[in-house]
């Protein structure tokens, strides 16, 4: 009978073994400075869970929007609301604002693609219910055009950004920002941030395990 083939791939053993840093490296670096930073946010997150339970509880709205990787991060929040994030509980109205793409086209058309947000927030936000803006920039036109019709409306408007001040957060009655210089890492801290803030909701809403 044949012997087995030795295997000829690295093996990795126990023993530290001494390599020059990668970019990838720098780059988990980075993401580990800035979640560090970022604690200084967990009072704020807390805060905006506990608010937020509060505003669901009673029969409200979360509404969230952003571009690009910032749209998958709001559509990430409004799922685990919608649907549970760790454990098992009634679901929540949430709404991710880019999602419906005939009515982002539609009003992006006929109303110019500014308003292809602050038109949804008009039609679907009531006061009291909350809106979740996020940009890596701070700087996207139709979300901060969200929060400001948003605020006009009686609907809490939080920002979550990247490295600020910025318009968007200037725009909102309340932000978190996140000191990173790259667009990657400030968008990985957000999505810690949705899992952050969804579990201080179930926690306030005294879901367990």
């Amino acid at each position: 009978m044949t012997a087995p083939a030795a295997h000829t791939g690295t093996a990795h053993t126990g023993t530290a073994q001494t390599r020059t840093a990668t970019a990838q490296d720098r780059r988990l670096e980075a993401l580990a400075e800035a979640a560090l930073r970022f604690r200084e946010h967990v009072p704020a997150i807390e805060e905006w869970g506990r608010h937020l339970a509060d505003v669901l509880r009673g029969g409200g709205r979360l509404l969230a929007c952003g571009n690009g990787g910032s749209a998958a991060e709001a559509q990430h929040l409004t799922a685990e609301l919608v649907g549970r994030f760790e454990d098992e509980r009634r679901p929540l109205s949430a709404i991710p604002l880019h999602a419906d793409t005939s009515a982002v086209t539609a009003i992006g058309n006929d109303y110019g693609p500014v308003n292809v947000f602050a038109r949804q927030v008009q039609a679907h936000g009531r006061p009291g219910d909350v809106l979740v803006c996020l940009s890596t920039s701070g700087r996207s036109p139709n979300v901060i055009a969200a929060a400001h019709r948003a605020r006009q409306l009686g609907i809490t408007a939080w920002a979550v950004t990247g490295p600020g001040p910025n318009a968007l957060a200037g725009a909102c009655d309340d932000a978190i920002t996140v000191r990173a210089s790259a667009t990657a890492t400030v968008q990985e801290i957000h999505l810690a941030a949705v899992h952050l803030l969804c579990g201080v909701v179930d926690e306030a809403l005294g879901v367990r395990p």
